[in-house]
């Protein structure tokens, strides 16, 4: 439907119909929902180029452009590894990540096929490259740019020191198995 006003400026732009909600260049019929730059179907709800079904009209998640290689720090935080890459950079620094069984700085390089080991919170993760990305990647995407080679935890009751109740304050020989248990 084009505007009668528009027509007349020679600038003929498309208004959507009546009870279209829409935002972007394109009309709709009646009752389509959608953002972007169409229509889509009566009742028809959704997000993208079309205004249609969601799944039809939001493309698939798509990788950033990967160079060949880049800096470990850079990719621990773009696989999701850290929280953020001062984060990756501290742990490189401090000596809890390694590439390839050698001990990484933050400016080390990584390759598709390099072994990283990070260790943190009580336990150590053993990923492999596949793909090196630099620009930060939803989670969706993580798969497709590592291969987690973690071992399983050890169970929880394996963890734990038995002691029986009431057994009263751990002597100091006690105290340094109970400790040895959790990894101290």
């Amino acid at each position: 439907m084009t505007d009668p006003a528009s027509e007349a400026w020679g600038t003929a732009e498309t208004v959507p119909a009546p009870g279209a909600v829409g935002v972007g260049s394109g009309g709709g019929a009646p009752g389509a929902v959608g953002v972007g730059s169409g229509g889509g179907a009566p009742g028809a709800v959704g997000v993208g180029s079309s205004g249609g079904a969601p799944d039809a009209a939001s493309p698939a998640p798509r990788l950033p452009p990967a160079p060949a290689s880049t800096r470990v720090d850079r990719w621990a935080w773009a696989v999701r590894l850290f929280r953020t890459r001062a984060l990756a950079a501290a742990a490189c620094r401090a000596g809890h990540v390694k590439v390839n069984g050698e001990r990484a700085k933050p400016a080390t390089t990584v390759r598709p096929g390099d072994e990283v080991r990070v260790r943190g919170e009580g336990l150590e993760r053993v990923v492999d490259v596949r793909l090196a990305v630099e620009k930060r990647v939803g989670a969706a995407l993580v798969p497709a740019c590592l291969v987690d080679r973690t071992p399983p935890p050890p169970p929880r009751e394996a963890l734990a020191a038995v002691r029986d109740r009431g057994a009263g304050r751990p002597t100091k020989r006690e105290r340094r198995e109970i400790d040895r248990l959790r990894g101290r």
